[in-house]
C-alpha cells in the first residue's frame, strides 16, 4: 500500500474500508460519478479508487519533469494531495482525466519554475509582436514524423509551459475546447499558445544534429 493510501486510512480510519474492496460497486462508477459521490458524501476513502486509476499515469508525467525516480515519486504524492484538496472545484466542463493531467503538468511546471525563481501564470498570455516563431507554420502531421529519441531530448529543452500544452494536446488528446476550460483562457489564446509551442519545438528539433 502506498504512503498516500496509508495517510487516508489514518485520517478516515476503518469507517469506509469495505468501499475499496475489489467487488465494490463504486469501482464501476465513471471518474466524474465517483468525484461527485466523494464530494457529496464526504466518503474520502473512495479517493483510493481514483488513485488506483491514475497513479501510474500521473507518475509517468511527473517523471518527465524530474531528475530522479525519488523526485518523481515525491511529485506524484504532492499532485494527488492537491487533487484531493481541489476535487470540489472540478466543474465538469472537461473530462476528469483532462483536469487531472492539466493539474499534474501545472504543478510540475510550477515546481520547475520555483527552482528558477519564477512563476507560471495560467490566466495571462503575453504575446510578443516580434516573436518570429509566430511566422512559422507547423502542420500537426509533421510532429508525428519526429524521431522519438530526438523528440524526447527536445522536450527537455523547451520551456515547461510549451511542454505542458503540447503534451496535453498531442499526448493526452485534450481538445481545444477542454483546454480553454482547463486553462481558463479563450480559444484564440489556446491556439496561439499551441502555434508558438509547436514552432519552438520544431526550431529546437532542427537545431539538434
Amino acid at each position: 500500500m502506498t504512503i498516500l493510501k496509508k495517510l487516508f486510512l489514518v485520517i478516515i480510519g476503518e469507517r469506509y474500508r469495505s468501499d475499496l474492496d475489489k467487488e465494490s460497486p463504486y469501482r464501476d462508477l465513471t471518474d466524474e460519478e465517483l468525484v461527485k459521490t466523494i464530494v457529496e458524501t464526504k466518503n474520502t476513502l473512495l479517493f483510493g479508487i481514483l488513485y488506483d486509476r491514475y497513479a501510474d499515469r500521473v507518475y509517468t508525467k511527473c517523471a518527465g519533469f524530474s531528475r530522479s525516480d525519488d523526485e518523481a515519486e515525491d511529485l506524484t504524492q504532492d499532485v494527488f494531495l492537491m487533487i484531493f484538496v481541489k476535487m470540489g472545484s472540478f466543474k465538469g466542463t472537461s473530462k476528469f482525466s483532462s483536469w487531472v493531467y492539466a493539474l499534474t503538468y501545472n504543478f510540475c511546471v510550477n515546481y520547475v519554475n520555483r527552482n528558477k525563481e519564477r512563476k507560471m501564470s495560467e490566466k495571462t498570455e503575453n504575446l510578443d509582436a516580434d516573436d518570429q516563431s509566430l511566422s512559422i507554420k507547423v502542420e500537426d502531421r509533421s510532429l508525428f514524423h519526429m524521431r522519438s529519441d530526438k523528440l524526447k531530448k527536445v522536450l527537455e529543452l523547451i520551456t515547461p509551459e510549451d511542454k505542458t500544452i503540447l503534451l496535453l494536446k498531442y499526448q493526452d488528446d485534450v481538445p481545444v475546447k477542454e483546454l480553454c476550460a482547463i486553462l481558463e483562457i479563450g480559444e484564440s489564446a489556446v491556439k496561439m499558445r499551441l502555434k508558438r509551442a509547436k514552432a519552438r519545438l520544431i526550431e529546437t528539433y532542427n537545431a539538434i544534429p
